[in-house]
C-alpha cells in the first residue's frame, strides 16, 4: 500500500457525520473515530520506519531530504535522546483536520509521494535542532515548547526547517519604490525574485508621480501608479514557484495621493480589463487629517507627489501630510487636486463590500506609537507588519547609491491555551526569542539588497499569539466582555515584558544593538514611562485567578528592565505581530489568531477531496454560548479586543472585520435597515481609529447565498 493506493478510507465519511446531527446533539465523538480511522488507515501504514531516529536521519541526508550541517552540531547520542523524551511526551492530535493538516502540509514525504518520512515529533526536533544552532539546552527547551503547542514557528520555517530542499524560513516582505524608472525596474525585480522565494510581497507605490504629471525632458506626461500596478501584478502572477502557488503582492497608496480613484477602481468588478487587478491585494495608508476631513463633512486636497518631492526634496511617503496640509494646501508649488472627503469614504466602503479590499493602515497612530527613530511608511500582505524603512537611490546601472532599508518578515506564535499553563511563562518566551533570533540572523536574501540590508540593520520579528476565543469560551469568559478585554491586556503586556527581557540579555551577550538603537525612545526610557506606574497589572478577581500561576511584573520589575535596557540596549528593533494564522491553527487545534470564531462546526473545502469538518476547541454543550461567530458579533467588541492587545505590540495586528450582508436585528443601534451598508462600515473603521488600532485587513462579508466576499488568504503570512 501507499498515499496514491489507500483503497476505501473510511475518515472522511466519518469526519462528515458530524455536521449530521442525531436527536439533536452534534455528533462530535464522529470526529474523535474520524482521527482514528485516519492513522489506522493512512498514517500508519503508510510511513517508513526506521530502526532509531539516527538510522531515519542517515537515510535522510543520503536521500537529500535533510541538510546535513545542522544535524552535525549535536551528538548522536542527544539527538537519540531528543527524539526519545519527545516520544515519551504522548503528544495526540485532538481533531481530524489537525492531523490531516500536518500530513497533508507539513510532513516529509517521499519524492513519489508514496510514504511519509515524518511525524510531528520528528518535524518538532527537526525545527528545534535547526534554531537552536548546536545549543543543547536551548534544542531541548524549543522542542517541548513546541511539541506542547505553545509555540509555533510561522509555515515557511517549520515546514523548511532542516530541509535540503527548501523555500526561506520567513513569511513576506515590503518594498517601497521611489520616482524614477530605475527604481521601478529595481522592485519588479525585487517582486520576481521575492515572489520566487514564497513569500506575500507589499508594496508601496506613494512615492510615484500621478497620472498627468510632468516627466522632465520629454512632452509627454506621466501614466501615473496604475500601469506600474499592471506591471507587478503580471511579474507574480509569472513568479509562481513553478505553478504551486500564485504569487502574492498587495500595493499600497496613499488616500492623499492624486491617483486614489483610479487606484480603487481597479478592484471594481466592471473596471475596464485594461486597469483591472484581479490577483493583486490593494492597502491604503490613511493619515489623521483624513479621517478630521471626513467627520467635518470638507473637501479634501489630492498632493502632486512629484511637485511635493521637488519642494521638499523628500519622498512624498516622507511628508507627515496631517502635520503639513494646511502649508501644503497653501503653498502655491504644490500641484493638487480637490475632491469631498466623504465621497472618497463612501468609495471606500463600497468597495470593501464589493471585494473586501482595500487593507486599512492608519499611518500617524502607527507612526505616533512607533519608538523607533524613523518612519513607517506601509505594511505588508495581512498588514500586521510595520516596521520603518528609508529609501534607496538608484543610478542608470542600477547600482545603489544609496542603500535604503526594507523589511523581511520573521513571524511565530503563541498558543495562549498552552501558554497559560506552561510551567514558565518567562522561560517559554525567552526560548522563542531565540529561535527567531536565529531566522533573522540566518536570513539573507541576496537577491534584493534593500531586504537584505534592513534585516541585517534591525534584526527583527514578530511574535503574535492564537487561540484567544478557543480560551475564552473553555473558560466561560464572553468574547469582547470586559474580562476577556482585561486578559488580552495581561497576555500580551507579558508577551511584550519577556521578549525585551531576552532582546536585552542577547544584546548584552552580543555587544550589538540594532542599528540606531540609541536614538529610540528605549535607550532615553520613555517607552516605559507608561509601565513604571504599575498600571498593567490583573485588577478583577477572575482575571488575577486566570494569572495566577504566573510572575506579573510589577512597577519595580520594569524599572529595572528600563535601567538594563538603557545601559545595554535591545538587539532586536521589532519584536511582536499578530498574524491572521491559517492551516497552522488547525494543526494546533484552537481559534486562528485573536479575533472570533467564523463558525461553530467549520465547513472546508479541501480541493479534490471535498469537504472536512472542524468543531471549534473544547466545544460541548457548557462552551457553546461563548462560541458566538464573528458574523454575530458587534464588531466594537472584537476591535476593543484588538486594541487591548495593540498597546503593547510594538508592530501591528492583522484585524479583519467580520460582517452579515443582512446585519442581524439589534446588532447596532444605528441601524434601521438590515441591509449592511457603506455608513456601517465608514462608522467601524472611525470605531477603530479612535480606539488606537493600527490597521484593519479584509473586510469579509457572510452573504446571503453563504458565500464570504474577501475570504482569500496569504498562503505565506497566515503563519
Amino acid at each position: 500500500m501507499s498515499l496514491k493506493e489507500l483503497g476505501d478510507v473510511s475518515y472522511f465519511r466519518l469526519n462528515n457525520e458530524i455536521n449530521r446531527p442525531v436527536n439533536g446533539q452534534i455528533m462530535l465523538h464522529k470526529d474523535r473515530e474520524a482521527l482514528k480511522a485516519f492513522f489506522s488507515e493512512n498514517v500508519i501504514p503508510n510511513t517508513l520506519a526506521f530502526d532509531n531516529m539516527m538510522a531515519k536521519i542517515n537515510y535522510l541526508i543520503e536521500h537529500d531530504y535533510i541538510e546535513t550541517e545542522f544535524i552535525s552540531k549535536y551528538a548522536p547520542d542527544f539527538i537519540e535522546k531528543l527524539a526519545a523524551d519527545l516520544k515519551n511526551e504522548n503528544f495526540q492530535f485532538k481533531s481530524f483536520m489537525a492531523a490531516y493538516k500536518f500530513y497533508q502540509q507539513y510532513a516529509l514525504k517521499t519524492n513519489d509521494g508514496d510514504f511519509y518520512l515524518e511525524s510531528i515529533e520528528d518535524r518538532v526536533m527537526f525545527n528545534a535542532l535547526y534554531f537552536a544552532d548546536g545549543n543543547e539546552e536551548l534544542a531541548h527547551d524549543l522542542a517541548m515548547e513546541m511539541i506542547h503547542q505553545r509555540y509555533q514557528p510561522a509555515t515557511p520555517s517549520f515546514l523548511n526547517a532542516g530541509r535540503s530542499r527548501r523555500g526561506e524560513l520567513v513569511s513576506c516582505f515590503l518594498i517601497q519604490v521611489t520616482d524614477d524608472m530605475n527604481s521601478i525596474g529595481r522592485s519588479i525585480n525585487s517582486a520576481l525574485q521575492l515572489s520566487r522565494i514564497g513569500g506575500g510581497v507589499g508594496i508601496s507605490l506613494n512615492n510615484l508621480r500621478e497620472a498627468g504629471a510632468p516627466i522632465k525632458g520629454y512632452a509627454g506626461a506621466a501614466s501615473g501608479v496604475v500601469p506600474v500596478m499592471k506591471l507587478f501584478e503580471d511579474s507574480f502572477s509569472y513568479s509562481n514557484q513553478l505553478g504551486q502557488r500564485q504569487g502574492a503582492g498587495v500595493v499600497y497608496l496613499n488616500v492623499f495621493h492624486p491617483d486614489i480613484i483610479a487606484f480603487l477602481s481597479t478592484k471594481k468588478e466592471n473596471a475596464d480589463e485594461k486597469v483591472r487587478v484581479k490577483t493583486l491585494s490593494l492597502g491604503v495608508t490613511v493619515p489623521d487629517k483624513f479621517y478630521e476631513l471626513a467627520r467635518n463633512n470638507e473637501d479634501m486636497y489630492l498632493f502632486s507627489p512629484y511637485s511635493v518631492e521637488k519642494e521638499y526634496g523628500i519622498p512624498f511617503n516622507y511628508i507627515d501630510i496631517t502635520e503639513m496640509y494646511d502649508e501644503l494646501v497653501a503653498n502655491p508649488n504644490i500641484n493638487k487636486t480637490k475632491i469631498k472627503a466623504r465621497d472618497l469614504e463612501t468609495e471606500i466602503s463600497k468597495l470593501q463590500q464589493e471585494s473586501g479590499y482595500p487593507y486599512i493602515v492608519n499611518i500617524d497612530t502607527a507612526n505616533r506609537a512607533n519608538p523607533i527613530d524613523g518612519k513607517i511608511i506601509m505594511s505588508n500582505l495581512c498588514s500586521e507588519i510595520l516596521q520603518i524603512q528609508t529609501p534607496s537611490h538608484i543610478n542608470d546601472a542600477q547600482e545603489f547609491l544609496q542603500m535604503g532599508m526594507d523589511i523581511s518578515c520573521n513571524l511565530g506564535s503563541t498558543n495562549i491555551i498552552n501558554m497559560m499553563t506552561s510551567p514558565d511563562f518567562g522561560k517559554s518566551i525567552k526560548a522563542m526569542t531565540r529561535a527567531l533570533t536565529f531566522v533573522t540572523d540566518s536570513s539573507s536574501i541576496d537577491a534584493v539588497p534593500t531586504v537584505k540590508y534592513g534585516n541585517s540593520q534591525a534584526h527583527t520579528f514578530g511574535l503574535g499569539a492564537m487561540g484567544l476565543h478557543s480560551y475564552l469560551a473553555t473558560h466561560h469568559i464572553e468574547y469582547g466582555s470586559p474580562e476577556s478585554i482585561e486578559f488580552t491586556d495581561i497576555y500580551f503586556m507579558l508577551l511584550n515584558y519577556w521578549t525585551l527581557v531576552e532582546s536585552n540579555n542577547i544584546a548584552r551577550e552580543r555587544g550589538i544593538t540594532f542599528a540606531n538603537f540609541e536614538k529610540s525612545a528605549y535607550a532615553d526610557g520613555s517607552y516605559f514611562d507608561k509601565y513604571v506606574t504599575g498600571k498593567f497589572v490583573p485588577k478583577s478577581e477572575l482575571v488575577k485567578e486566570l494569572f495566577k500561576d504566573h510572575f506579573i511584573p510589577q512597577a519595580e520589575d520594569w524599572e529595572a528592565l528600563r535601567q538594563a535596557v538603557m545601559a545595554d540596549g535591545l538587539y532586536h528593533q521589532n519584536r511582536l505581530a499578530v498574524a491572521p494564522n491559517g492551516s497552522i491553527s488547525y494543526i494546533n487545534d484552537c481559534s486562528a489568531s485573536i479575533h472570533p470564531i467564523t463558525q461553530r462546526i467549520e465547513e472546508r473545502q479541501e480541493k479534490k477531496i471535498g469537504k472536512i469538518y472542524y468543531p471549534a476547541y473544547g466545544l460541548s454543550t457548557d462552551t457553546i454560548p461563548y462560541y458566538q461567530s464573528a458574523y454575530d458579533m458587534d464588531m466594537r467588541k472584537m476591535i476593543d479586543v484588538y486594541a487591548a492587545a495593540t498597546e503593547h505590540v510594538d508592530q501591528g495586528l492583522s484585524m479583519t472585520l467580520f460582517m452579515r450582508s443582512e446585519i442581524p436585528t439589534g446588532l447596532y443601534e444605528w441601524k434601521t435597515e438590515s441591509k449592511q451598508t457603506t455608513r456601517d462600515l465608514s462608522i467601524l473603521r472611525n470605531y477603530a481609529f479612535n480606539k488606537g488600532v493600527k490597521s484593519i485587513y479584509y473586510v469579509r462579508t457572510y452573504t446571503d447565498d453563504g458565500e464570504e466576499v474577501g475570504a482569500n488568504q496569504c498562503e505565506s503570512c497566515v503563519i
